[in-house]
């Protein structure tokens, strides 16, 4: 049998949570969503979009209310108070129902369009992870991801090119078993693979910030990022995975009936 119809089979059988962290990006929500319909009106599985409101202060989760009670493929879950990228993300994950699970900024930098290619390379890969091609960022920005991306795989060789690539596809069941750290956003591809799954890197297209203002700057996007490699480094150092080889299970209720 050609690859072709067992990747439709196993499409027809997935579903897709897109998560949304969101933190001040009112200029950018209303435009996010537009381009976001254009996903919607062609995507492969059914797809459900998953704001993460990260206590922003600006008027973001007004209008996250006033889109999930038109749109019904949209849904939002608001933090009580800002917790940072990688407690967003860990909190959509969290509550996805889905059995895939995709992840995008909302400052569209990136086009969700792009996701459609992502679904050629499941269910061979456990994770298609973006590569930022010619990258619209300033060039502090752009020099200090460099640096950034350089040190990470000097210092722990997971051959991910662009961690920071806001555009990603991971299998739930892997995404489920990522715990959360600090700067976990920073690692999902690596931790991924230190679950045994395989990791698929694809260029993506890249634009200029629509609205609004980039939320990092040299010291979190060079320095935090070498103090998270570390530590990632030792979860990696002390981490475990297990396989069963073989179970006897009861039903649900059937062990609470023996003997009644």
């Amino acid at each position: 049998m050609s690859a072709a119809p067992d990747r439709a089979a196993y499409l027809a059988s997935q579903s897709l949570t897109v998560l949304v962290p969101v933190y001040n990006e009112e200029e950018s929500l209303g435009q996010f969503v537009v381009e976001m319909d254009k996903f919607l009106a062609k995507t492969p599985v059914p797809t459900t979009v998953l704001f993460v409101n990260d206590g922003s202060t600006d008027g973001s989760l007004a209008i996250l209310r006033d889109v999930c009670r038109q749109k019904p493929q949209y849904e939002f879950i608001s933090l009580s108070q800002n917790r940072g990228l990688s407690t967003a993300v860990k909190a959509g994950i969290d509550h996805a129902r889905t059995t895939l699970i995709g992840y995008i900024d909302s400052d569209i930098q990136t086009t969700p369009l792009d996701f459609l290619t992502f679904f050629e390379f499941f269910p061979e890969f456990d994770m298609v992870n973006g590569i930022r091609a010619k990258r619209q960022d300033t060039f502090v920005k752009k020099m200090s991801s460099l640096v950034a991306n350089t040190v990470r795989r000097t210092l722990i060789n997971d051959g991910i090119q662009d961690t920071g690539c806001p555009l990603k596809i991971i299998k739930t069941e892997h995404a489920r078993r990522i715990p959360l750290f600090h700067g976990m956003h920073r690692f999902l591809g690596a931790l991924v693979q230190l679950q045994g799954g395989q990791v698929k890197q694809l260029p993506v297209r890249h634009f200029p910030r629509f609205a609004g203002t980039a939320k990092y700057n040299l010291w979190n996007r060079a320095w935090k990022p070498l103090v998270d490699t570390f530590g990632f480094r030792w979860i990696r150092s002390r981490w475990k995975n297990y396989e069963i080889g073989e179970a006897h299970r009861q039903e649900v209720g059937a062990a609470a009936n023996v003997g009644k």
